[in-house]
């Protein structure tokens, strides 16, 4: 088990790709801390997780764009492990759709604290954490998306936001690289998710048409690709974006 012993945090890990990379991380051994805004949703990851890999899991109600609602989560996880996540995986992330000549500012501003500056906050907070601890060894991971990298009709504030990660993550991985700290990005494609499972049917076939593979993937496939980038197997990778997109 490549990841036994190593504390893992997980955001947006109610549902979709977050939910799945608990179960990954964990197979592999990590501790999993569950982290939501929607604490039901976290509640049933780790209840489906402790039942499944018996070991101390623990799940936490978390708003990613606030930044005391950070310190709180990290002040637990510290009290409860004693030490704070050398893995942390950034999945939460959330959807305004809406072409540019409708869009509102209050929906943009909304996607860009949720998906970029929740990123920040997490990823600055863990950091100093992992610094202040005298930990030399440890892994972020963030989500992006394919969307920021080719950008999507009605979805200027998610493409916005999932440019500014990719970017985030490639200038943050240069900073601490000397600290031991690792940063990559993974950019999925068209996957079953809940979010991708509220898309307009017709929309949904003019994105299978541009799939290659002729599928959307499977949570499952992201969460393989975050637990190969938290582990040793990947120690000489930092600062990349892996595209995980059936070819799209």
């Amino acid at each position: 088990m490549t990841l036994t012993g190593r504390l893992a945090f997980i955001t947006g890990a109610g549902s979709g790709i977050g939910r799945s990379t608990c179960r990954i991380l964990a197979r592999d051994g990590a501790f999993i801390v569950a982290a939501d805004k929607n604490k039901k949703n976290a509640d049933e990851t780790i209840n489906a997780v402790s039942k499944e890999f018996k070991q101390k899991h623990i799940s936490l109600e978390l708003d990613v764009g606030n930044s005391s609602s950070i310190d709180e989560a990290l002040g637990k996880i510290l009290k409860e492990y004693g030490k704070p996540p050398t893995i942390i995986v950034n999945c939460a992330g959330i959807l305004r759709d809406n072409f540019i000549l409708k869009l509102s500012e209050e929906d943009f501003d909304e996607v860009l604290k949720t998906n970029l500056k929740g990123t920040f906050l997490i990823v600055q907070k863990c950091a100093n954490a992992i610094i202040e601890h005298g930990i030399n060894n440890a892994s972020i991971i963030n989500l992006g998306s394919i969307i920021g990298k080719y950008g999507n009709i009605g979805q200027v504030n998610y493409a916005a936001s999932k440019a500014g990660v990719e970017r985030l993550t490639r200038t943050a991985s240069l900073e601490l690289a000397n600290k031991g700290i690792r940063l990559n990005s993974v950019l999925p494609g068209f996957i079953m998710t809940p979010m991708f499972q509220a898309v307009p049917d017709k929309v949904k076939t003019k994105f299978m048409s541009k799939i290659p593979m002729g599928r959307c993937g499977e949570p499952e496939e992201i969460a393989e690709v975050i637990a190969f980038l938290a582990g040793d197997k990947s120690s000489y990778i930092t600062g990349t974006s892996i595209e995980v997109t059936g070819g799209f």
